[in-house]
């Protein structure tokens, strides 16, 4: 078990942990976004280090888009319990939770054949949008119960608004690259094009 991998397997327990700090009244809700930032943080940080260090495995790459999706789905159903994210987006949480285990599923028959999927630069642009958005609305939700904001005025309003307006964006990222997904590799699932064309992609 190499640093990398260990980084990487970091980020589950660190959802539970921002989950029992956002419970919690002051100094909770500035922990749940320190450690929130350190947790999206390690999914940058293995990779390099796995990188520079010649540790790159087959059980890092998976693991790391596995650890990856479980944090920031999880982060997402916890902002929409609290109250963080309205209950009008609830419909959008579970799109977005819907096309992160598609796609899961869909690397793993893929991985069966011999196939690699690379990321797309769009699932990555709806990545760095959720991590932003979660961060501003635990921001916003710090400023209210750290810092004495008011989550109807100020900056706590701001960040809140803000936050909700960046998970829109990346929810909008989710349906077109989990498009692009489906029809890049619609031979994996027998969907249009000759089986053995997919074996090659």
């Amino acid at each position: 078990m190499s640093l990398p991998n260990l980084m990487t397997l970091s980020r589950i327990p660190f959802l539970f942990l921002i989950t029992g700090c956002l419970l919690l009244q002051s100094p909770g809700p500035i922990l749940a976004l320190i450690f929130f930032i350190i947790a999206a943080l390690t999914d940058w940080a293995d990779g390099w280090l796995a990188r520079r260090s010649g540790l790159v495995s087959d059980f890092g790459k998976l693991m790391d888009a596995l650890a990856d999706k479980i944090l920031m789905v999880g982060m997402l159903v916890v902002v929409l319990t609290v109250g963080l994210l309205p209950q009008w987006t609830l419909f959008l949480v579970l799109l977005i939770i819907t096309r992160e285990f598609w796609i899961t599923g869909l690397r793993l028959v893929a991985a069966a054949r011999g196939v690699v999927l690379a990321a797309e630069k769009l699932g990555k642009y709806k990545t760095v949008f959720q991590i932003i958005s979660i961060a501003l609305l635990l921001l916003g939700k710090s400023i209210e119960t750290d810092f004495g904001g008011d989550l109807e005025s100020g900056s706590a309003l701001l960040c809140m608004n803000t936050g909700i307006a960046m998970f829109l964006i990346a929810a909008i990222l989710t349906i077109v690259s989990g498009s692009v997904y489906l029809w890049k590799y619609r031979a994996l699932m027998g969907l249009g094009e000759d089986q053995n064309k997919a074996d090659h992609a």
